[in-house]
């Protein structure tokens, strides 16, 4: 018995010790864990686009405005449109109402019929004078055949009589002649005075010379009207008519920005009171800078058939000043500029980070152009690459990015938000 307790005894001990041994090596001893890679914000190179735009803020205006002025003076009968009215060319707009006009007219139609008469006077003078010249002019030349024949049969002073009426015979044809030639050109004269009278009685109908709407009306049935043929006088017009069909919109382009405006130009468009967009055309532009504002206007043709544009409205324009197309392109954050040279942190299939030398090309506010040093898939780390050393591994944090960038450029009157209300 003794002997079994003695060894019972002594397996506890050596179990005791054997345990304290492994404790104490466990909380003396160091165990060095692998350390965990740090974590690194990444984005993927993909194609895409980098625009610089200028916005600014445009207006529209008719293509063309005019005040209507009758050509004659007189009252109005009766005006036929009102502000609003969409009128077509040759459209009556008001009718006038003259009565010594129409005295005139009626004087140049009894003109015109006298001055016909004239001429079938003249015409019957003619004929009578030739008659009366052919019997005299016979009789002469007979007097002179008997007296050659037949030298003293008829006396000298009977010769000289006829050869005398001869002539006298053919100068009244000349004479009727003369007048026939001024009674037609009395008649002449008669029928141009008609023709003018009655052009100015055409007149007394006020047409629209252009398809647009009335913009505003300045007279009522009743009131007098002065003819606006003279550019000096203040007279007032009956309507302004305003060509909305097609629109100029007329942006102010600053100084700084003058160069890159070139007709044919593309440029987006805006109207917020619409909610619609278009893509328009720069038409033309002034050459010229304005002293005060220092700005060109820059015109942009705008078709307004349905007339859902008003005049005056006013409308955020964008003209692409610099713009690359379907290009590799990375975050403005991964460009590092070392050593006279752009750089980038980019990781391997382990997630090792590797410096690499790229070229950058057209540049945004968000996005950078690439034109050469980088692949599209390649990742590369954004922001903060100061942290990383050659070949450290890396835990990818892949950050989603828009795939297009459009800038605007310093010299813009107006702000531009993108698809979620933030500005670009």
């Amino acid at each position: 018995m003794r002997t079994r307790l003695f060894l019972f005894i002594s397996a506890c001990a050596v179990l005791g010790l054997a345990a304290w041994l492994v404790f104490r090596s466990h909380a003396n001893g160091k165990v060095e864990a692998a350390p965990e890679a740090t974590a690194a914000r990444v984005s993927v190179v993909e194609r895409g686009s980098v625009s610089h735009v200028l916005a600014l803020a445009g207006q529209f205006q008719p293509y063309q405005v005019i005040d209507v002025h009758p050509k004659v003076s007189g009252f109005i009968r009766s005006i036929r449109v009102d502000i609003g009215d969409r009128v077509r060319q040759g459209q009556t707009l008001a009718v006038l109402e003259v009565p010594e006009l129409q005295a005139q007219l009626e004087g140049t139609v009894a003109q015109v019929s006298r001055s016909k008469d004239e001429i079938v006077r003249a015409q019957h003078e003619v004929s009578a004078a030739e008659a009366r010249y052919s019997s005299l002019h016979a009789d002469n030349t007979r007097l002179q055949q008997a007296a050659k024949a037949q030298p003293g049969l008829i006396a000298q002073q009977e010769l000289d009589d006829a050869s005398s009426k001869d002539l006298a015979g053919a100068a009244q044809v000349d004479a009727a002649k003369a007048a026939f030639a001024s009674a037609q050109g009395g008649a002449d004269v008669a029928r141009a005075d008609n023709r003018r009278v009655g052009a100015m009685a055409n007149y007394t109908n006020v047409t629209a010379p252009i398809d647009g709407v009335i913009t505003w009306r300045y007279a009522d049935t009743g009131a007098l009207i002065q003819s606006g043929t003279d550019s000096n006088s203040q007279a007032l017009p009956i309507v302004k008519l305003a060509q909305s069909g097609l629109l100029r919109l007329r942006m102010p382009v600053p100084e700084d920005a003058v160069r890159f405006v070139k007709a044919g130009d593309a440029m987006q468009v805006r109207v917020d009171a619409l909610d619609r967009s278009f893509t328009g055309k720069v038409v033309r532009f002034t050459r010229e800078v304005n002293f005060e504002t220092r700005t060109m206007e820059t015109e942009v043709d705008v078709e307004n058939k349905d007339l859902s544009i008003d005049p005056g409205m006013y409308a955020n324009t964008q003209l692409q000043l610099s713009h690359a197309e379907d290009v590799l392109t990375i975050p403005v954050e991964a460009l590092v500029f070392r050593d006279n040279q752009d750089m980038v942190y980019v990781l391997d299939s382990q997630n090792r980070v590797h410096q690499r030398g790229v070229e950058a090309g057209l540049r945004g506010s968000r996005l950078a152009e690439i034109k050469s040093g980088l692949s599209q898939g390649e990742r590369v780390i954004v922001g903060g690459q100061e942290k990383y050393q050659e070949g450290e591994r890396v835990t990818p944090v892949v950050e989603a990015r828009p795939a297009n960038d459009v800038t605007r450029d310093p010299g813009s009157t107006i702000d531009l938000h993108d698809d979620d209300g933030g500005e670009q």
